[in-house]
């Protein structure tokens, strides 16, 4: 796939500059070039419209966008969700498998929230074990989902260690861990427990560099169905993909500002019916928008997996978090797209009105 211009900010001289300081000397060369002998002449010439024409040629090489390559890693978190507005929970895991298959992304990365697999008992199971059987890999989302900043830390390191227990019999099993609400720590005092205790434990924070609102999407599409309000797939599919793409792309900008290079991306989205529907279509504009789809596993190589940005502004991503560190405000590192307000109102505008 081609990959996406990068025109740098800042260049030496460009090609329309180099030809106006030659025009602007030109006359000088004339009058000089009236005191001199023929062949100096021709010579002085000579030399003169090469270096202008190499110049040039320079320059303008130097506009010509420079290719960066892009790759990303996609992830699902909260496996297994229960029945949704459009699948039950098998029928959304055989829909998942069967489109990421069909769309060739091998190795995605499903994170576990291990109470939801035991509140559907047999089914569950089944449906953790489908996923490794086609290949994908686990990571760990807590047993209970608790949000961080409303738990005591030993309560919600007690229930780290009930998920590393749950998940130890399933194959795929990464050393990856997921906050949920990518809550790492508002404080630095749980901040930093948190990050002592997943060294303990011999795992890595599975952090996301691409933050969504896919669940948001999922929700209204649910609040529709269940007010029996027909929904036009082709319009939700859309609306989906250039949301999930948009933000891909704000947080891809803010990487190529920051690192001044296009890390190995990790996205976020949810095990929910929206990516069972769409998941083939948003890997297929990803790629036309020239982005590789790479193994989660490759993605957690980049040099950004051993930093610990130095900041508390964690919940919008990696990417966000070391802007944030570098100096940039709050207000410039979460995409649009990350907003119930905007996706409502587009929801309504181009899918379908939800009465209130």
């Amino acid at each position: 796939m081609p990959a996406v211009p990068y025109v740098p900010r800042a260049r030496l001289m460009s090609a329309q500059q180099l030809r106006l300081l030659y025009c602007s000397n030109i006359n000088n060369l004339t009058l000089g070039l009236a005191t001199m002998h023929k062949q100096s002449i021709r010579r002085v010439i000579f030399y003169s419209l090469l270096s202008v024409f190499a110049s040039v040629t320079l320059a303008q090489e130097a506009e010509k966008p420079v290719e960066v390559d892009r790759s990303i890693a996609i992830t699902f978190d909260d496996a297994t969700k229960g029945d949704g507005p459009f699948f039950t929970g098998a029928e959304r895991t055989q829909r998942l498998i069967d489109s990421l298959s069909r769309a060739g992304v091998s190795e995605a990365l499903f994170f576990v929230t291990t109470r939801n697999v035991e509140r559907q008992g047999e089914s569950g199971h089944k449906r953790i074990v489908a996923y490794t059987d086609a290949g994908h890999m686990l990571g760990n989302h807590s047993h209970s989902h608790l949000w961080l900043n409303r738990t005591p830390t030993a309560e919600y390191i007690a229930d780290l260690d009930l998920a590393i227990d749950r998940l130890q019999p399933y194959a795929n099993l990464t050393s990856l861990y997921r906050f949920p609400f990518l809550d790492e720590g508002r404080s630095p005092e749980k901040r930093n427990a948190l990050r002592r205790a997943l060294s303990a434990r011999s795992l890595s924070n599975g952090y996301v560099t691409i933050d969504t609102y896919d669940w948001y999407i999922d929700r209204l599409a649910k609040e529709a169905v269940d007010a029996d309000i027909e929904i036009d797939r082709e319009d939700l599919r859309d609306l989906y993909v250039d949301v999930i793409v948009s933000s891909t792309e704000f947080y891809d900008e803010m990487a190529q500002k920051v690192l001044n290079r296009s890390p190995r991306h990790v996205l976020l989205l949810h095990e929910n019916d929206m990516s069972a529907l769409f998941i083939g279509d948003l890997v297929t504009e990803l790629r036309e928008r020239g982005f590789q789809i790479i193994p989660a596993n490759d993605a957690y190589e980049d040099p950004i997996a051993g930093l610990e940005p130095d900041t508390l502004f964690l919940g919008q991503g990696r990417i966000a978090a070391l802007a944030h560190e570098s100096g940039l405000p709050p207000s410039e590192l979460v995409s649009p797209t990350e907003d119930e307000g905007y996706l409502r109102r587009r929801f309504e505008s181009e899918v379908s009105e939800i009465p209130q």
